[in-house]
């Protein structure tokens, strides 16, 4: 089955689909920490987590997945925001788990955002890209995207691509593909580091801190519906045929233009020994 969504070509294996279109709380997710500072509600349409100065709060997917889409909205936490992530990713288990991050850095109040990216495989990360928003993420819900599959993975926020990451198996970059990864999402204090390195400190007058998630979409196989035929399947292509158009492409260079803050490509002070081996290539981003 092939769709064009705003200029953006999605390409689906229908032999391991597994589809929930505005998947229901109680029925995909577990509240893993915090006590009742997560809450599930609206018949399990809505959840969202809290903050305050004696716990955080998280979730996390039912279900183990294995490539695909994964689409969820969040409103972050409004106002004074210093100190606070808000994280949604995935990741597998373990020393050598494979991970790809969102986090959502707060600021304060009338700074921007500050989006956090990053890809784990083999227990390795520091791949870091962080970007400011076009938008105020606490007004409304906005989506926030993964896409996964054999050969790339696509950030996007309200389905524009603001990252992707390459394939570099060839020259000799590990890639996530073997290990299925669950749907995880927690809100915490970081103020130690994440609000201008540590120098802005969580202002606990204005707690609790919320933020919520709504319309958490899947399309993708789980372990158990991707067989060794499926699996076969997908490397031999149905996944891999997920591309940016051309409109999709010229949207991720305007967001990389005009939004992005950090890419660690460019950290030549951090890599004094040469850049990593997936940014040598104009084609890696």
């Amino acid at each position: 089955m092939a769709f064009s969504s705003n200029g953006f070509l999605v390409i689906l294996g229908l032999s391991c689909l597994m589809v929930a279109y505005g998947g229901n709380f109680h029925q995909d997710f577990d509240i893993t920490w915090g006590d009742q500072k997560a809450k599930i509600f609206n018949g399990g349409q809505i959840l969202s987590l809290s903050l305050d100065k004696t716990s955080g709060s998280g979730f996390k997917s039912k279900q183990e997945y294995l490539f695909g889409r994964i689409d969820m909205q969040l409103k972050l936490v409004a106002g004074n925001s210093a100190g606070t992530v808000t994280a949604y990713y995935l990741s597998s288990e373990g020393p050598t788990h494979d991970e790809i991050d969102f986090e959502f850095l707060g600021n304060l109040s009338g700074d921007p955002y500050i989006v956090h990216t990053n890809v784990f495989t083999q227990g390795k990360g520091n791949r870091e890209q962080q970007f400011y928003l076009w938008f105020d993420p606490t007004r409304n819900f906005h989506t926030y995207s993964i896409i996964w599959n054999t050969q790339q993975i696509i950030f996007l926020v309200d389905n524009t691509p603001i990252r992707v990451f390459k394939n570099a198996e060839t020259i000799g970059v590990p890639f996530p593909k073997t290990q299925p990864m669950r749907i995880y999402s927690s809100l915490w204090n970081a103020d130690d580091w994440a609000t201008r390195g540590g120098l802005v400190k969580t202002d606990w007058t204005k707690a609790p801190f919320t933020a919520y998630y709504r319309n958490f979409n899947v399309q993708t196989c789980s372990p158990r519906s991707c067989t060794s035929s499926s699996a076969s399947s997908i490397s031999n292509g149905a996944w891999q045929g997920q591309e940016l158009d051309a409109y999709s492409r010229r949207r991720l260079r305007w967001v990389q233009k005009h939004f992005m803050i950090y890419n660690y490509c460019t950290d030549l002070k951090r890599f004094p020994q040469g850049i990593p081996a997936e940014c040598r290539r104009s084609r890696f981003l």
